[in-house]
């Protein structure tokens, strides 16, 4: 690039001149390939908004929670990089908040129906 430039800019003759404006000169030799390896991202869900709702809204016994400090442990290692210990604190805040719903689902329907079965009784 310099040597173009430096055609470019100095007293040219024209052939010089050709190769400053037309760019590098004939090459009988065939072109060489560069192949660039990209690395597929795999994505690695973290289940940050599932815990946050856990911890919100249905959190029995603190299950939502520890899944919300698992989630965050693996949104903190894919940041770094580490995804093999990503996918690990992935998977168990995803058994947490499975372990969280259903506890808060059994828990709520359990407090809707003894109530209405308590009261049906007295009546």
């Amino acid at each position: 690039m310099n040597r173009t430039v430096q055609t470019f800019f100095s007293p040219i003759n024209s052939e010089e001149h050709e190769v400053a404006v037309l760019g590098a000169a004939y090459n009988p030799a065939p072109p060489t390939s560069t192949v660039i390896h990209i690395r597929n991202e795999t994505s690695v869900p973290d289940h940050v908004v599932w815990s946050l709702f856990n911890t919100l809204f249905v959190n029995p016994c603190c299950l939502g929670f520890i899944a919300f400090a698992y989630s965050v442990k693996s949104r903190h290692r894919k940041m770094v990089g580490d995804l093999t210990g990503a996918q690990a604190y992935a998977s168990t805040a995803k058994c947490l908040n499975i372990w969280a719903l259903i506890l808060g689902i059994l828990m709520t329907i359990l407090l809707i129906v003894i109530p209405v079965l308590i009261f049906q009784a007295y009546q």
